[in-house]
């Protein structure tokens, strides 16, 4: 009789398992990013863009390879949430209001920091779970892949443009955005087309919160009940 693989080995092959690799080096893109985001803009958004690229190859391989887990999905949510964390706090120093891009930063935070956590309150396989969702826009946007990957990528490219085209440190981003879609180029598309996409983001953002923030308090009543 074959004896039963210890515990310990079974624990190392989830932090092996190729999709967290990946998480691995995702990391690492987004240190050395973050190290050279003002001594070569480029070369940041480049590095910046290729760690999220990246985000969706892990999950193409967590399915393709049949190793999802919920350490690999806490390691994805928490690593794209601090690259994203990290780039609008350096926006808020390049434009003004500062304030713009720290509300967008505690939304996204306080929205998938309860949304992962009402998903393992109430038992769920994965926090994409949102079929008893009251909210048409927000079952579309965790039940259609292409839906999510355009408001995501919206989101990114928009942030990276910005950083891109900013040329101080006290740049209005009213300005900035007016003067960029005023001049019917190329960069004027991509910005427009890429701010849709950021807006419907924020807007599911805040959904997920509220609906999540829901789920919590429900769980409070229900266990309250109880006999």
């Amino acid at each position: 009789m074959a004896n039963k693989p210890k515990p310990r080995s079974r624990q190392l092959s989830v932090y092996l398992y190729i999709p967290n690799i990946i998480g691995y080096i995702r990391i690492l893109l987004n240190c050395y990013a973050f190290a050279r985001c003002f001594s070569s803009k480029r070369l940041f958004a480049v590095l910046y863009f290729l760690s999220f690229v990246c985000d969706a190859l892990d999950g193409w391989c967590a399915r393709k390879f049949n190793q999802a887990s919920t350490f690999g999905a806490v390691l994805d949510m928490v690593t794209d949430r601090i690259s994203t964390a990290c780039l609008l706090v350096i926006l808020s120093q390049v434009y003004r209001p500062s304030l713009v891009f720290l509300s967008l930063l505690a939304l996204d935070i306080a929205s998938h920091w309860l949304q992962m956590y009402s998903t393992f309150l109430v038992g769920k396989a994965s926090h994409k779970d949102v079929k008893d969702s009251s909210s048409w826009l927000f079952k579309l946007y965790y039940g259609n892949r292409m839906f999510m990957g355009f408001c995501c990528v919206a989101c990114e490219v928009l942030y990276i443009t910005l950083f891109l085209i900013a040329k101080n440190h006290t740049e209005n981003l009213m300005d900035v955005i007016v003067t960029t879609l005023k001049q019917g180029s190329p960069l004027s598309f991509l910005v427009a087309l890429s701010l849709l996409g950021c807006s419907i983001k924020q807007v599911i953002n805040f959904i997920q919160m509220k609906t999540a923030a829901d789920a919590c308090v429900l769980y409070d009543t229900e266990k309250k009940q109880k006999p």
